[in-house]
């Protein structure tokens, strides 16, 4: 079987979890016999070569409506439904953040796709989408799609309930590779280093977290690029930031197993998260794990996390502190390395496109 992945443009120029997912589904899915080619949406694609097309990122519905009108394929979505809507209409700061302030999460999302699309950031494949507008066109694709792969029942849930659509799905649930992120008993853990691993950007909410531990005994370690268009964000971040916060350009995975070692504990305050996946990687490792409590978080990490409020640095700064003093949650580190691994998200994943095909 041959399939193509299509997802965003960006992927590799800007990478996030979901470029981890895909490559690393994609590589493990030749252990069930599926060649996955990675392919961007902005990319001439081949449709015949393939017996199934294996979208990402609903919301970012046009890239995809462009495609399914090309030919008629069987295909699978991998939502990714992230919720900006609280950080847009909360903490969003600027000329953006006063207009995406009195509307609903669906047209926040097509305001942001029309400004990108009119300044020349990003191509809008498919111009149905400007009058369909973000929902019927996600209702559209959801619909259609011979299955949905969400990352969680959360996820499946809420689109259920916000898209109105009973599609058949698998839970295919975002994972690690434990022969990068092993257990290591050698290295001491320090107590007082807390490492956030995430793209800097407002929805990954490192601002608060900077100002929950501004000038305490902690070191906090943010590794991570800042977002093409949130520099501003990025300065504002390294203005305020004490000189117990280091700042460390994104690195490789393989890379980040140093500093996973010694952390005691590993921070994602973010507005929103569909698991958070250098928390699960930092969890593998031993870290202990301070996390939002916004998204499908307390799916994958259960009684096991440390859950805070990320409008609150003193949340923050509180639920790091429990985290801190806490022995290493050695059931997660369990958990992650048997429940959560590229293995097994590419073993569902290749009995939903034999289900498909067959």
């Amino acid at each position: 079987m041959r399939v193509a992945f299509i997802t965003r443009s960006t992927l590799h120029s800007v990478p996030g979890g979901d470029t981890v997912q895909v490559t690393e589904t994609a590589r493990y899915l030749a252990d069930y016999g599926i060649q996955a080619d990675i392919c961007l949406t902005n990319e001439k694609i081949e449709y015949e070569q393939y017996d199934l097309l294996h979208f990402t990122n609903i919301t970012r519905p046009s890239d995809i409506l462009f495609h399914i009108k090309q030919n008629k394929k069987p295909f699978v979505v991998s939502p990714f439904l992230i919720d900006y809507s609280e950080y847009d209409k909360q903490y969003r700061r600027g000329i953006s953040g006063m207009i995406l302030k009195p509307f609903s999460s669906d047209m926040n999302e097509y305001a942001k796709t029309f400004g990108r699309w009119l300044y020349g950031k990003d191509v809008l494949q498919s111009k149905s989408y400007l009058w369909k507008g973000q929902r019927k066109s996600i209702q559209e694709i959801l619909k259609r799609a011979a299955m949905v792969l969400p990352n969680s029942e959360a996820e499946n849930n809420r689109l259920r309930e916000v898209f109105e659509i009973n599609s058949d799905y698998a839970v295919v649930y975002f994972g690690v590779d434990p022969s990068i992120f092993a257990p290591d008993r050698k290295t001491a853990k320090d107590d007082k280093m807390v490492v956030c691993a995430a793209r800097i950007e407002g929805i990954k909410n490192q601002l608060n977290l900077i100002k929950a531990l501004n000038n305490t005994t902690y070191t906090l370690l943010l590794i991570g690029s800042p977002a093409p268009n949130q520099k501003s964000y990025y300065e504002k971040c390294r203005k305020i930031a004490a000189k117990n916060v280091i700042f460390h350009d994104r690195i490789p995975q393989q890379e980040l197993i140093q500093y996973y070692k010694k952390a005691k504990v590993h921070a994602l305050p973010s507005w929103f998260e569909t698991c958070g996946l250098s928390s699960l990687e930092a969890a593998a490792m031993g870290c202990n794990v301070a996390i939002t409590d916004k998204g499908y978080t307390r799916e994958y990490f259960g009684d096991d996390a440390f859950y805070c409020e990320p409008g609150s640095p003193e949340s923050i700064y509180g639920e790091i502190e429990k985290a801190a003093s806490t022995d290493c949650q050695t059931a997660l580190q369990k958990k992650v390395l048997c429940r959560y691994t590229w293995q097994k998200a590419a073993a569902i994943t290749s009995q939903a496109y034999k289900k498909i095909i067959s």
